[in-house]
């Protein structure tokens, strides 16, 4: 016999698989979501006394399907009733009940993803609206990734569901040549997706266990059907940047590593040979014929409307990376893309970060007179990294009562009780002011952030 939350972790890594099953026959996202939370309900009720099926996902795609039905059955005096029922009847040839594979699941939910981006659905909730409905993000992680109060998003994302339920938004998979249009809204969701999962580096929450494994999956996919697509290759490479210092986020008690401190030795040097190749790969894709190989990666002065977020992005992480020759990151050329990459965005996060950065290249003065200018920005108010930042330059600035007063701030904003004991570690040595590493801010998914 099974354990319930054995059970429950069984059934929530299928969810984003089977509502993007679901919903790509009824066109109905809310209802598709009712009906696996229904089928979830009956999983962890009956699998701890039975055992998990040999198919579990055919298993929880049968009884939502059973519960849509019946939803269906219940409201037979709605016009569109006969319709979902014919709809819901074609189940039976179209996914052979998932055990004999004959459509591959993680590629219906990319195609649904795709789906999610159509021009009729609003730019600004096309990747919330994949992360909720096809990765089964909730509303808060969605609010945080994108800098909106969870509550927002929430009705935000009700409105939209029912806007494809009575507008009739067809989750059809779009044609190979009308990709590219949509592909930033799905890449701004992977990335979503694997910044939720990169703040669970011991792995140990289960609702964010395999999202950034699932990311990566995703975006490698994305970057196999689009080859030459230049942003696609650039998100892949600037998450296998990321990914490749994962297990040196924490030393071997357990405690939080900030990036300046990590051991190189610690990186998987295999992943991040990869994540150059692909970098490289993209900058050739993305700069005129003829262009100087040889400054294809992490120049920041190329200006070329391929040369996008991601690239940028992955270039930083890349000028990070150099620190295992060198002993030191390349942080002038980290400024420099910063700069390249504020010019592409209007967001508070990229300013930010390049206020960190600053701190390397003009002193610590100089990157808190940049992150001051940022002080009006309402985005930031409830943004844990910007406060930890602040603590940080102040503390290396002598100034000892705000740094522990922005500390309090960052401190009382963190939720992973491991970095909030090094930021408590930190403000404990405000008054010695030691000379540690600064700390190193995030990966973010709010579009058109650093990293």
């Amino acid at each position: 016999m099974i354990s319930a939350a054995t059970a429950e972790a069984v059934a929530r890594r299928s969810y984003g698989k089977l509502v993007a099953l679901l919903s790509a026959r009824t066109r109905d996202v809310a209802a598709a979501e009712d009906a696996l939370a229904d089928a979830f309900a009956a999983a962890l009720a009956a699998w701890p006394a039975q055992g998990v099926p040999a198919n579990p996902e055919a298993w929880l795609l049968t009884a939502a399907r059973h519960r849509l039905i019946d939803a269906v059955r219940t409201r037979q005096t709605h016009a569109a009733a006969s319709d979902t029922l014919q709809l819901l009847g074609e189940w039976a040839q179209a996914a052979t009940d998932v055990a004999g594979q004959r459509h591959e699941i993680p590629d219906r939910r990319l195609a649904l993803m795709f789906a999610c981006a159509h021009p009729a659905i609003d730019a600004a909730l096309r990747a919330p609206l994949m992360l909720q409905t096809l990765l089964g993000l909730d509303a808060a992680a969605i609010g945080s990734a994108f800098l909106v109060a969870p509550a927002t998003m929430g009705q935000r994302l009700v409105r939209a569901k029912a806007r494809i339920r009575q507008a009739g938004i067809p989750f059809a998979v779009p044609a190979l040549a009308d990709l590219p249009p949509r592909l930033g809204a799905v890449l701004d969701a992977i990335y979503a997706c694997y910044a939720e999962g990169w703040t669970d580096p011991a792995g140990t929450d289960p609702q964010r266990r395999n999202l950034a494994d699932e990311a990566l999956w995703l975006g490698g996919l994305v970057a196999s059907l689009l080859p030459d697509e230049p942003e696609a290759l650039g998100l892949l490479s600037l998450m296998l940047h990321s990914h490749a210092r994962r297990a040196a986020r924490r030393d071997a008690a357990g405690h939080y590593v900030p990036l300046a401190a990590q051991h190189t030795a610690l990186w998987d040097a295999r992943m991040l040979r990869e994540a150059e190749r692909l970098l490289h790969r993209a900058g050739a894709l993305a700069l005129a014929p003829g262009a100087n190989k040889a400054r294809v990666g992490r120049d920041p002065w190329v200006a070329h409307p391929r040369v996008g977020r991601y690239q940028l992005e992955a270039a930083i992480q890349s000028a990070h990376g150099v620190r295992r020759f060198t002993g030191v990151a390349d942080w002038p050329a980290i400024v420099a893309l910063y700069d390249a990459l504020a010019r592409l965005t209007d967001s508070p996060v990229v300013a930010l970060n390049r206020a960190v950065a600053l701190a390397e290249t003009a002193g610590p003065a100089a990157a808190l007179a940049a992150l001051d200018a940022l002080g009006a920005d309402a985005r930031l108010a409830d943004y844990q990294p910007a406060w930890a930042a602040r603590a940080d330059l102040l503390q290396r600035l002598g100034r000892g009562t705000e740094a522990t007063a922005a500390y309090d701030r960052a401190i009382g904003l963190e939720v992973d009780p491991v970095v909030r004991a090094f930021l408590q570690q930190r403000r404990a040595g405000v008054a010695g002011q030691p000379a540690a590493p600064h700390i190193g801010l995030p990966p973010t998914a709010q579009p058109g952030g650093g990293a």
